[in-house]
């Protein structure tokens, strides 16, 4: 791993914030999920949770242009139970939504732990959510249409999110544990040595200080691989980080 390169995944992990989170209710089309997460990460966000009713509506790390892969995106098959995760790590639930109950949404603090919930593009937030909500907010609109794109609203609310956030000096401090810094350090470093280690099932090794891999003999050794196979990795690695 180059030293910029090393520069860069640390200056990305000393701002994540890992008590601001999103939380994606059966929204299906895959340009509006790429989006959202895209956003997720621009902000600091290091996990998206999404809710589905069918095991075949997964959000999969290839579908955010290489943003899924420094985001842990995690799925639940019900409302209940997500909220109730939520709620057990101290997070205030806000969830958009237009009624005569809901707030500008920059009325909300923000610098509390907080999860912020999308509803889909057709039907908006459930009314399950909806009772288990601690807040209602809408973006304010003067013009004809009454809603935006779920990218779109998403994006204006979690970059109020991070402006709160910044100016209560909570960017800048690595809170991510350091088992998770070293997961993203290594496969975010030494992606060809990553895949090989899922392909041949082995652990990960510890990266130092510097960004190099320290490992055994035998583990170096349980790595080796052809040419022609390093070639097929690593031409595999360069188009995903593109």
């Amino acid at each position: 791993m180059s030293p910029e390169r090393l520069a860069r995944i640390n200056a990305m992990l000393d701002n994540r914030q890992i008590d601001l989170t999103l939380c994606l209710e059966q929204i299906h089309k895959p340009h509006n999920l790429s989006a959202v997460i895209r956003t997720a990460d621009a902000v600091g966000i290091s996990d998206v949770h999404a809710i589905w009713a069918e095991e075949y509506q997964r959000i999969s790390n290839h579908k955010a242009s290489g943003s899924g892969q420094w985001i842990d995106i995690h799925s639940h098959h019900s409302t209940a139970a997500a909220v109730a995760q939520f709620k057990a790590q101290g997070m205030q639930v806000v969830v958009t939504n237009l009624s005569d109950s809901a707030v500008d949404y920059r009325q909300i603090d923000y610098t509390k732990p907080t999860v912020l919930m999308m509803g889909n593009e057709r039907d908006g937030i459930s009314d399950e959510a909806l009772s288990l909500a601690d807040h209602e907010v809408i973006v304010p609109m003067v013009g004809m249409v009454q809603s935006l794109n779920v990218s779109v609203a998403a994006a204006l609310i979690l970059y109020e999110a991070q402006r709160q956030r910044s100016d209560n000096g909570q960017y800048g401090k690595r809170t991510i544990d350091n088992d998770r810094c070293q997961r993203i350090l290594f496969e975010g470093g030494h992606p060809i040595f990553a895949k090989i280690c899922r392909q041949k099932q082995l652990p990960y090794p510890r990266i130092d200080e510097q960004g190099q891999i320290e490992a055994d003999e035998q583990w170096w050794q349980k790595v080796q691989m052809n040419k022609d196979a390093w070639q097929h990795l690593d031409d595999e690695s360069s188009e995903g980080d593109r």
